[in-house]
This record gives C-alpha cells, structure tokens and sequence, in this order.
C-alpha cells in the first residue's frame, strides 16, 4: 500500500451543556460541564494546498482549529447547538472550520469516551473500561517474564460505528442518537463481573490469557447482542495492546523519548528555527497472523528490542543532526525511522509521532485500525 501521512493537532476547552433529549434523571441532562479535546486530521496532499510556503503544518492546524473552537470555550454550549452531544460537536467544528480536507474530526468530553466523525459524516464512537485482573502466558518460554503470575489494570475499549439517516444534521429525537455510551456501559456490565479481580486463565477460553486472545474473547461475547460493535482494544500497560474487528489483530507499542532539533524548513522569523526540544510519543501499529500457540501475533518484548537501537539513536540526542535525515520535522522523522526498522520489523504498517499532545503526524502503508484517544 501507498505511504500515507496524516497530520493531527488537538485543542482543549472548557464548556458547560445539556443533553435536553434525555431522561430528566439521566446525568447528561442535567447542567454539567467538560474539560473537552477537539482534534482534527488533515491529509498530507489536502494540507499542501492550504499552507504557505515555509508554513509547519502541525502548527498551521492547531492554530485554525484554535479560531475554530474559541467560541465554544467557556460558553454554555447548548447556545451554540441544539443538541450538544460528542458526535454533534464533532459535526459544528466539521461544519465551522476553514479548514479543508479534513478526514477526521474528533470530540473527546472525557477520558473514557469521545467520538470520531469522518469526512462522509460516518461516526465512530468509543467508551473505555478498566478491570483489575491477574494472569500469566503458559506457552511462553522458561524465563520470559509473562510465565510467572502477575496482573495488570487491564483497559478496553469498545468501539461502535454510528450510521444515523440524518448524519449531515443535527440530532433532534433521542432515537436518533443511535448508540450511546450508557447503552455501551450496560453491555459491558456482564463481562466485567466475569473479569474484574479474578484470574484469567480460570476464565473459560482465557487460558492462555494475551492481549490478543482477551480481545478476541471480548469481541466474542459481546457481538451477538451488540451489533453495531467495530472493534474491541486490549490495553495491557499504558505503553502496549492490541485490537481485533472479528477478522483479524493489530498491536501497538509505544515509547517516549526526550530530544532535541532545530527546524531549517520554516520561516527565518520562526523561532524552531533556535534549538529547542520536545517530549515525543511514537507509537509502532503491527498486523500479523496469530500465532495459535503462543496466542500473540507479535511479542510486545520482541518490539522493544528490536527498536531500541533506534530509540538510542532518538532519546536524548539533537534530532537534526541524525545521519541521514534532512531536517528534524515530524514528516522526515517518520520515514527516517521507517526506513531504519524495514528489515527488523516487517510486520509494522504505521506510526504515530506526537511532538506535543495530541499534536504530531502519522505515517501509514496498512490498514489504520481505530483511533486510539489521549
């Protein structure tokens, strides 16, 4: 598949609302308030016709997408839109912005669920769990730490897409929200009494408990009766997980590091153009087929290793002065990195490179898989 490079800025407010279409004892329709993120993601090409010469196009988003959404910052939303749910945010900003292109625009009200719309008005909503649960791998090999008992504070996600009639318009009667995230809570309910504080592998058709076996489970109780259900993501630790559709995995890992540049592409007034830095994330996305006997496609150790020679060379070091790399922006970042793990890891098909939160680039030759929240 072709190299595809996406960039995304991200942009938080503060707003109040109600969801006046819902029961009067329902939460969301009472007076209340977020802390909200709004991102938004922008083709490569699309961008290229937008900024000016010498302009990043990280900074060149965020600062549109900053315009955007100052009306909605410290504001009771409801005077603003009729219905103020995620997904009908997500469609105002889609609707107000100048920017053009846009493939994505997405609303995250808390830290447990958000939404993403894309450019046909097709959205996609997710809402996050936590269960605290023990496990060990029974395959792996002597030694390999994951053979001993141990636990984790498991997260999933359950992903839902979101085909309304009127998706070009504001909502205005409950049956139109579709799925919402109490809905999401009450099929979840079940399955977490089944996996909150116990231990996996006593779990029928857990025990060899991975990411990817977990997911797989996950995705088989809840289909049948959830039908708008598109993906379930395992987060194993913050930094690892894996998601499956019913057809087949996709894992990530993902690091931080600590560096240094300078920015020659841009303005001589630019202030990167001074040395600066930068607390990256980068996140490496893998396809492959499940090993049915170790239960994993990948193993998440085996990731690290095989990038850590390269985030060496990345974690505390001026990235400008890398050999091989023109210049330290985030588009020539990720296909210098790109290139040094193609033989090593073949089984990567995107990465994500935030320079700030939430705010970065992606580079994808895959499938892309959902979106991961902040």
């Amino acid at each position: 598949m072709t190299d595809q490079i996406y960039y995304l800025a991200t942009v938080p407010f503060e707003s109040a609302c109600q969801i006046k279409i819902l029961p009067e004892t329902h939460p969301a329709a009472q007076l209340h308030g977020h802390s909200y993120t709004a991102s938004v993601r922008v083709p490569s090409l699309a961008i290229s016709d937008m900024t000016e010469e010498k302009y990043e196009p990280v900074s060149y988003l965020k600062e549109h997408l900053q315009a955007t959404i100052e009306p909605l910052n410290y504001t009771f939303l409801n005077q603003h839109l009729e219905i103020p749910t995620d997904e009908n945010l997500a469609r105002w900003i889609h609707k107000e912005t100048d920017l053009k292109g846009i493939d994505r625009v997405a609303i995250q009200s808390t830290h447990d669920c958000g939404v993403d719309l894309d450019n046909n008005g097709h959205a996609h909503i997710w809402k996050r769990f936590r269960f605290e649960a023990a496990h060990k791998l029974p395959n792996v090999p002597e030694g390999h730490q994951c053979g001993r008992m141990h636990g984790h504070g498991f997260e999933v996600i359950l992903h839902a897409n979101q085909d309304l009639d009127n998706a070009q318009s504001n909502v205005t009667e409950k049956a139109d929200m579709g799925v919402d995230f109490e809905q999401i809570d009450r099929f979840w309910k079940p399955l977490h009494q089944q996996l909150d504080y116990t231990c996996l592998n006593d779990i029928e058709g857990l025990e060899n408990p991975t990411s990817e076996v977990l997911a797989h489970w996950i995705w088989e109780q809840l289909k049948p009766e959830f039908e708008q259900l598109s993906w379930v993501t395992v987060y194993e630790t913050h930094t690892s997980g894996c998601h499956y559709n019913g057809d087949h995995y996709r894992i990530w890992k993902e690091q931080r590091f600590e560096s240094a540049l300078r920015l020659t592409r841009v303005a001589q007034d630019d202030k990167r153009r001074q040395l600066h830095g930068h607390s990256y994330l980068i996140r490496l996305h893998l396809t492959a087929a499940l090993d049915e006997v170790m239960g994993w496609t990948v193993d998440y150790g085996d990731v690290k290793s095989l990038f850590k020679p390269i985030y060496e060379q990345l974690d505390h070091n001026q990235l400008d002065l890398l050999d091989g790399i023109a210049d330290a922006d985030v588009t020539s970042l990720l296909y210098w990195i790109k290139d040094k793990m193609a033989d090593s890891l073949p089984q990567l098909d995107r990465i994500d490179l935030f320079e700030t939160p939430g705010c970065g680039a992606v580079l994808c030759w895959g499938e892309e898989g959902p979106a991961l929240p902040d």
